[in-house]
Order: structure tokens, then sequence, then C-alpha cells
């Protein structure tokens, strides 16, 4: 009776040990399969720090909508304002040597069935280095599916040319509740973010930051208009890009 009772605990013991393993592993592709914001970008950050004469041009393309475009309120840009300018200086201050250019290939009021439309003859083409998205905002006028296949083919398609890809959820929209995860916006987050695991390139997770923001103040104070962040807003989304430019 004694060793019956010895080889069911072996059994369990060597049971347990397995399923203990298992979820190890699991882990271990989970976290392998999410680009680390330290790491992503290392070897352009060699790039970045070499002098003249052999340092190069480094594109920094941003495709989009108005959010990146610079829209504030009543039709004005305020674009040297907007996060991809904002983002420009802090990497031009960080890496004094570098020479980086800024491309917006964004347009206001556009979604990501047209941008993916227009992608390899007007964004590719300019040679991106790293290229962000950024089109959750206005994706809710297409839905979840459509916007889904937009997106993996322009990430399909610039991995393809060899650059390094940035996926932003968007930015807040004050019509929405931003404390909900059933709303458009928050559902468009989750598919986003579901992307850039799947094809292990980096995220910048606007939405989760600004609705952390919300907890301790209103966002009001981020925002020009309901869907538009202002220079505060903005600023807010550049410091976040720039923890991937981060020695």
């Amino acid at each position: 009776m004694k060793v019956i009772l010895k080889r069911h605990i072996i059994l369990a013991l060597i049971l347990l040990l397995s399923l203990n393993f298992s979820c190890a592993q699991q882990k271990s592709v989970v976290a392998s399969n999410k680009a680390n914001p330290s790491q992503y970008l290392d070897s352009l950050k060699t790039k970045l720090k070499v002098k003249w004469p052999k340092n190069h041009t480094i594109n920094l393309v941003f495709h989009g909508h108005s959010v990146p475009t610079g829209y504030t309120t009543g039709g004005v840009l305020d674009r040297l304002n907007a996060y991809p300018y904002r983002t420009l200086k802090k990497v031009n201050d960080f890496y004094p040597y570098s020479v980086v250019n800024t491309i917006t290939t964004s347009i206001g009021g556009e979604q990501a069935e047209q941008g993916a439309k227009r992608f390899k003859d007007e964004v590719l083409n300019h040679k991106p280095d790293v290229l962000f998205i950024d089109y959750g905002l206005n994706d809710r006028s297409i839905g979840l599916e459509r916007a889904k296949v937009a997106w993996e083919q322009m990430i399909q398609d610039a991995l393809a040319y060899g650059t390094k890809v940035i996926l932003l959820t968007p930015t807040p929209d004050l019509k929405e509740d931003i404390t909900s995860d059933e709303t458009p916006l928050a559902q468009h987050s989750e598919q986003i973010r579901a992307l850039a695991k799947k094809y292990n390139i980096g995220l910048v997770d606007s939405y989760a930051l600004f609705k952390a923001l919300a907890e301790i103040q209103p966002l009001r104070g981020y925002m020009s208009q309901n869907n538009h962040i202002n220079q505060k807003g903005h600023q807010f989304v550049a410091d976040a890009i720039f923890e991937y430019f981060k020695l």
C-alpha cells in the first residue's frame, strides 16, 4: 500500500513539474513576442551616434490622420508642435551629431484603408528607417475587421522593405469614456496592441497612457478639441515615442 501511494505521489510531482515547465515556456514565448522599447531600435541608435563624415540621413516617417498632421481646431494646423516634430527635436537634442528627417505622410480625415492604398507609392518611397502608424481615431468609421486588414498590409509591406515599425494606439476623443473597455477606441487600441505582439514590432500605447492620466487629472487640458490633442498632448505622445530612442 505504501509503495502504491509513493508511486502516486511521484507521478503527481512529475505532472506538476511538467505543467510548470509548460507555463514557463508559454510565458517565455509571450515575452519574446513583444518588442522591448530599450532594444528595438538598437541598430538605429548606433547610427545616430556616428559623427560626420561617416553619418548618414535617418528618416522617421509618420503615417496616419489629422493628429500627426498637426490639426488643432477649426481647420488650423500647428505642424511644428505636433508630435512628429516634437519627436525630431528630442532625438536631435539627444543625438547632436545625427542628421534626422521627420516626414509626415499623414492626411487629415483619412482612415487605414485609404492609407494602405497609397502606402507603397507615398510612404515607402521616402525610405523610412522607422515608420510610425496612427489611424485608430478614424478607423472607427470602418470597423475593426477592415482596419485590421489595412494595418496588417502596411505592417507586412514595411517589414518586407526592412523598416522598423512602431504602432500607436489612438489619442483620446472626449466624446468617448476613456475609462471604459467597451468603447470603439478601446477596442481598436486592443487590436493595435495585438498586432504589435503578433509582428514583434514597436508599440506606443497612447490610449493607455492617456487613460492612466485621466485618473489623476482632466484630459481637457491636453486637448484642442474633442478629438485633437493640443501642444501639451503632443508633447505627452512625443515623450512616449522617445522611450525607443533612449540609450
